[in-house]
């Protein structure tokens, strides 16, 4: 079910849009100005992504906003209301971290790659946000920051997604100073993939996608599954399992019929099994 909100003129808006074109689902941030990740945003988005995972036609996603800020971060004002709650917010706060968490593993182990396009600012939880997808495209004037220590609330959620994308050196400057960086050196970092100009930030995004919706839907699914399972093995256990994927993948009817349409040379046609 769509979640709605209401603008200031009382219309109603989807917090995200989703819209398919070919085999990439599209994902609109729509709560501008700061798409922030509300109670109501998170369970919209966690929706959308659950309702992709079974949905064959869909082979790639993704996320994307309205507006000038990809996305926030939490929204602190729903926060704060509930400090008048009489546990001072924090089953709320649990609430809200324990969503927050829920969506970006979600991301992390969804079977379809998901794509970031980054075309304004990205802070906190909407970093994290952006850390947490497989591939980040982001427009030239986009900045990032996990700003929290600015606030007195350190970044340790958007810390997890971050601390795993670049090194750590590059991490701490980002969560002990809370300072932006600009998308040139989120590029350096290793935060995103693709700097553009900002009016081809959308089109960059469809161009992986469309690339990626080309190959056979069951090898994405294992490699990427088998990517995030490995990065946290040790050297010798990483090998051990992947030789074990590697065998299960030769064994499906796609890698023989993309193997056999490479010797044949021709296009191989996927099946997904």
């Amino acid at each position: 079910m769509a979640q709605l909100a209401e603008t200031p003129s009382g219309k109603a808006i989807s917090l995200v849009e989703a819209r398919q074109e070919d085999a990439t689902l599209i994902l609109t941030l729509n709560n501008p100005p700061a798409n922030a990740l509300s109670i109501a945003m998170m369970e919209a988005l966690q929706g959308a992504l659950e309702r992709a995972r079974d949905n064959d036609a869909v082979r790639a996603i993704i996320i994307t906003h309205e507006g000038k800020v990809f996305c926030a971060g939490h929204d602190l004002k729903e926060m704060t209301a509930h400090r008048a709650d009489e546990d001072r917010g924090r089953e709320f706060f649990a609430r809200t971290m324990g969503l927050c968490s829920r969506l970006m593993q979600t991301i992390v182990r969804h079977p379809k790659p998901v794509i970031a396009a980054v075309g304004g600012v990205a802070t906190a939880a909407g970093c994290q946000l952006v850390a947490s997808c497989d591939l980040a495209v982001a427009g030239s004037g986009a900045r990032f920051a996990t700003p929290g220590v600015n606030i007195g609330l350190f970044c340790s959620t958007p810390m997890v997604a971050l601390s795993r994308n670049v090194s750590r050196k590059q991490a701490m400057e980002m969560l002990l100073t809370g300072e932006m960086i600009d998308a040139e050196t989120a590029h350096a970092f290793g935060l995103v993939n693709r700097v553009v100009a900002p009016d081809e930030v959308n089109q960059t995004a469809m161009k992986f996608a469309q690339t990626i919706a080309s190959k056979s839907p069951l090898t994405l699914k294992i490699g990427k599954e088998a990517f995030y399972e490995q990065v946290e093995m040790s050297l010798g256990e990483a090998y051990e399992y992947t030789a074990r994927v590697m065998v299960e993948n030769m064994l499906a009817r796609d890698a023989e019929e993309g193997i056999g349409a490479f010797i044949e040379k021709r296009k191989p046609e996927w099946k997904g099994e």
